[in-house]
């Protein structure tokens, strides 16, 4: 019998953090490495991982390019019929493919929930911000000393529980990413640093650093591409900006494990 897949999941309880273009980068990245590979939009309402699979699709013709096995599971009015979906999906994904990539919603929702508690490896993309790294703890503003864990650590928590229930015995592997960094030096990044560096050894996760804010993700969408695709054929010629994000890319996968 085929070994399971190993589970990715991407999340965070807010939008905007970049969920879906390092999703789709992982995607593609495990692709390239020869693995077969699934992938599971559980924030079909907005969709974006899910659109930017049927631009690729749309935009290769001529069939160069490689695909995952992609599903979506819009959240309804039940969720017990959403749950049963998603696991009916997960396990399909799970004996066709070595890996399945998980998109998860920016909110804290049933579905969000159970499939975080199939993750292997939990990738929660973070923008510098303070805003969002009230999501992972309460911070006091004056000393800037961490109070006590986020509601979105405390989510991660309860579903190493739900994972323990069902007697999966190892660990979530948790990866917070700083994503969308500023080239630039600032005192807010440093601070956001140190903050982070104490709570990952307080709430048990591993801090990487992203991807840094570039126009060519928002360009690479609309055709369904990644930094992996760029080069003659797809239209983008290489600069030393891509050539540059390519590298980030390459160093967070090295730091996730994911190389061959």
């Amino acid at each position: 019998m085929k070994p399971a897949a190993r589970v990715i999941v991407l999340g965070n309880e807010k939008g905007g953090t970049g969920k879906s273009t390092v999703a789709m980068h992982l995607v593609v990245a495990l692709l390239r490495q020869g693995k077969s590979v699934g992938s599971l939009d559980l924030d079909a309402r907005q969709a974006t991982l899910t659109r930017y699979v049927e631009y690729r699709r749309q935009h290769d013709s001529d069939g160069a390019l490689p695909h995952s096995d992609h599903r979506a599971v819009p959240p309804s009015a039940d969720s017990e019929q959403d749950a049963a979906l998603l696991r009916q999906h997960l396990t399909d994904l799970s004996e066709r493919h070595d890996v399945v990539v998980i998109d998860t919603p920016g909110s804290d929702h049933p579905l969000s929930r159970l499939g975080h508690s199939y993750a292997d490896i939990l990738v929660t993309p973070l923008n510098d911000s303070f805003i969002d790294l009230d999501l992972l703890a309460a911070i006091d503003g004056d000393s800037l000393k961490i109070l006590r864990p986020g509601r979105y650590s405390e989510m991660v928590w309860e579903t190493r529980k739900t994972r323990a229930m069902r007697g999966e015995t190892k660990a979530i592997d948790w990866f917070v990413l700083r994503n969308r960094l500023s080239t630039l030096d600032a005192r807010n990044k440093r601070e956001m640093e140190k903050l982070l560096d104490a709570l990952a050894k307080r709430i048990g996760f591993r801090m990487i650093d992203g991807l840094n804010e570039r126009v060519i993700y928002r360009e690479l969408f609309l055709r369904g591409l990644t930094l992996l695709d760029v080069g003659e054929a797809s239209g983008f010629a290489m600069s030393l900006s891509h050539v540059a994000a390519r590298q980030e890319l390459r160093l967070l996968i090295e730091a996730m494990g994911l190389m061959n």
